[in-house]
């Protein structure tokens, strides 16, 4: 949690800052669900929201599961914007709807994905305009994942992130990013996917 809250104040006075952990997206307020206890993220963007004064939040979650606990402790909130790319069938079960949720099918893989992200997420950067974004950047989209049946390989996992951090950087968006799951049968794809997506934040951010 600590973590977290650090990210999100060294991406605010560094442009950017990755943690290598938290994204814990399916913890809601008062109960925890999945393998999360508590919502690092939604406890960094209300830090940030009362102790940094931002108004425009927004929560790009493409990890493979959908960001139910951040959905529904947001519902409300016009200051945090959530965004969630996932495979529709899987877990959760009930999904609280995102401000902008896209389920994916089995099976899908780099096109699919890349268009998804290409058709909607320009337009909710130019719409929303967000101060921090916050950037779930799961490894489990990845073909060999164990709880996932999504297809991306290596490389579109790598040009999701490039994609995200720049628009990130287009936009003038302060960046905090946070893993979310990864769960490949050998943990060494799982380290190099999170390897990349730190070198591509050095690399735009």
């Amino acid at each position: 949690m600590g973590g977290t809250i650090l990210t999100a104040k060294l991406a605010l006075k560094e442009t950017s800052c990755v943690h290598l952990g938290g994204g814990f997206h399916h913890a809601f307020a008062d109960h925890g669900e999945g393998f999360c206890v508590l919502n690092d993220v939604a406890c960094a963007a209300r830090y940030c929201q009362v102790q940094e004064k931002l108004r425009k939040i927004m929560i790009v979650d493409c990890d493979l599961h959908q960001g139910n606990g951040n959905a529904h402790i947001f519902k409300d909130s016009k200051e945090v914007f959530t965004f969630s790319i996932h495979q529709e069938n899987n877990y959760p079960l009930i999904k609280p709807p995102s401000d902008l949720d896209i389920g994916l099918a089995d099976g899908s893989g780099n096109k699919e994905y890349l268009d998804a992200l290409e058709k909607e997420l320009p337009r909710i950067f130019k719409d929303f305009a967000p101060q921090l974004v916050f950037y779930i950047a799961g490894a489990d989209p990845y073909f060999k994942d164990q709880l996932g049946a999504l297809r991306l390989t290596l490389d579109g996992l790598e040009r999701r992130d490039e994609f995200v951090f720049a628009l990130a950087k287009e936009s003038k968006a302060h960046v905090a990013v946070v893993f979310g799951g990864g769960y490949a049968q050998d943990i060494n794809d799982t380290v190099l996917i999170h390897y990349n997506t730190v070198k591509k934040a050095l690399e735009i951010l």
